[in-house]
């Protein structure tokens, strides 16, 4: 994975308050010290006011996560609904261009998240929308919560739509005289109005710490039963190799948007950042070193050990590939169903952010921090933003080039556009040429996957190329 020079991290370092955490507790000092009273005329009023504000600043403190269950979150907020398409990004990269494109891309959404967190240190903010604001103003602010918005909201119906093409094959293998009860909408709503809804209800994303640590063992569940059941699949679902894929293929650029979709976790960042105890870059460099580590080993594995059985054949979803009538392979569509549904809460956090932000978009903020929702608000845009996305999947079954499009351009402006762009607005005319040199490489690459990758997509869906693969 990249590391900054020397001089580069010198440089963060002078623009950062303090590397070593101290920069964190300003943040949550500041939070403390804006309910203080300055005049304390009655003493009574004023002991309760404090007792109440301290009881309230403990137990935020005690309600953050550790560096293992932020690791959760953070892991289970990559290893989402892409992971299952990474043999089909193999396919679409070419075997030597797949494990290249999966190293480069763990290593530059390491480096990227990590900015974003500096961006939030050096511009005083506390969201990725704020210091994108702060350096390019009401547009900025305009364009990455748009970017954000339709990210989360894409993934939002995406989520969806993989527990109606899951769930429904587990309960008709496990209970076939009752198959018509099994309907996939029946299952979507379902799951979504009585497991997904109310935890997406959680104001504090740590709540969701437990429920991120068994979606990531059930993802762990998926690679070995894919591993297992692959080697051993009949031979008519075997696909036959292709010499054109041996290497880099033209589609290379489709196979990047995917690999994309499968880590970016950017619009995130922020919450589980704040979420951390003692938050300082020491801590959250480790948790995203090891983080990206997990998921760029776990694309590695599920990539090629699905491509290398199914080649020509390879799916969307690898779980497609094999007969709907194996129970084990049933029990990693299970998995995927749930893992699909305790990550659709980490999504609704930041779509609701991003409502909250575009309804009070030219509101001050009280020294920095954002707008705290009413409980009554903060429940009707949760309504609206689950029931919404939950309607729309209702109506399809495969958002098909619509996806990739959403995830091609809204990830690549999330994840390789807008980090090193805000940092060179922010420090750009402290550092040398050379030092910048890195930061333009990745704006490029970013609008390089985003044209080439939408554009190869328009033609595939034009031409007929995209893949239905659902039950009604």
């Amino acid at each position: 994975m990249p590391k900054d020079s020397a001089h580069e991290s010198s440089l963060d370092d002078n623009l950062l308050e303090n590397e070593n955490g101290s920069s964190g507790d300003a943040f949550a000092l500041s939070s403390f010290e804006r309910g203080l009273p300055i005049k304390n005329e009655q003493n009574r009023e004023s002991s309760f006011d404090i007792a109440e504000i301290t009881h309230s600043f403990l137990a935020d403190e005690e309600s953050k996560s550790g560096i293992l269950m932020a690791f959760m979150n953070m892991a289970n907020s990559i290893l989402g609904a892409g992971v299952i398409g990474q043999p089909l990004a193999v396919k679409n990269c070419g075997l030597v261009g797949g494990f290249l494109a999966v190293v480069l891309l763990s290593g530059l959404v390491d480096w990227t998240i990590r900015l974003i967190v500096i961006n939030l240190k050096i511009s005083g903010t506390s969201s990725y929308q704020d210091s994108v604001e702060f350096a390019m103003g009401k547009k900025g602010k305009l364009l990455i919560l748009l970017t954000n918005g339709l990210f989360a909201f894409g993934g939002c119906i995406g989520f969806c739509i993989i527990i109606g093409d899951t769930i429904p094959h587990v309960l008709r293998a496990f209970f076939p005289s009752h198959q018509a009860l099994f309907h996939r909408n029946v299952i979507i709503f379902c799951v979504t109005t009585f497991i997904s809804f109310p935890l997406s209800l959680n104001r504090d994303i740590s709540k969701l710490s437990r429920t991120s640590m068994l979606a990531l063992l059930s993802m762990v569940v998926i690679v070995i039963i894919v591993v297992i059941k692959g080697f051993s699949v009949d031979s008519v679902y075997r696909g036959k190799p292709d010499t054109k894929e041996l290497f880099f293929t033209p589609r290379v650029f489709q196979g990047i948007s995917v690999i994309s979709f499968a880590l970016v976790c950017h619009h995130n960042t922020s919450f589980i950042f704040f979420s951390l105890k003692n938050p300082s870059m020491k801590r959250f460099d480790r948790l995203t070193h090891l983080s990206c580590l997990v998921a760029m080993t776990f694309c590695l594995i599920m990539g090629y050990s699905g491509f290398l059985i199914f080649r020509d054949k390879t799916k969307g979803n690898i779980l497609n590939n094999f007969p709907g009538s194996d129970n084990l392979v049933n029990v990693a569509r299970f998995c995927f169903g749930f893992n699909m549904l305790t990550t659709f809460p980490l999504e609704i956090f930041v779509l609701r952010d991003v409502v909250r932000d575009l309804i009070f978009f030219n509101a001050k903020k009280d020294e920095g921090f954002p707008t705290v929702l009413s409980l009554k608000l903060h429940v009707l845009i949760t309504t609206v933003t689950v029931f919404v996305t939950m309607a729309i999947s209702l109506t399809t079954c495969n958002l098909g080039a619509l996806f990739e499009l959403i995830g091609a351009t809204t990830a690549s402006l999330m994840a390789y556009i807008l980090p090193p762009w805000v940092n060179l607005i922010l420090t750009g005319s402290q550092r040398s040429t050379r030092e910048r040199l890195p930061h333009y490489m990745c704006i490029a690459l970013g609008f390089a996957i985003m044209i080439i990758s939408s554009t190869q997509t328009i033609i595939t869906s034009i031409n007929g190329g995209d893949q239905k693969h659902c039950e009604v």
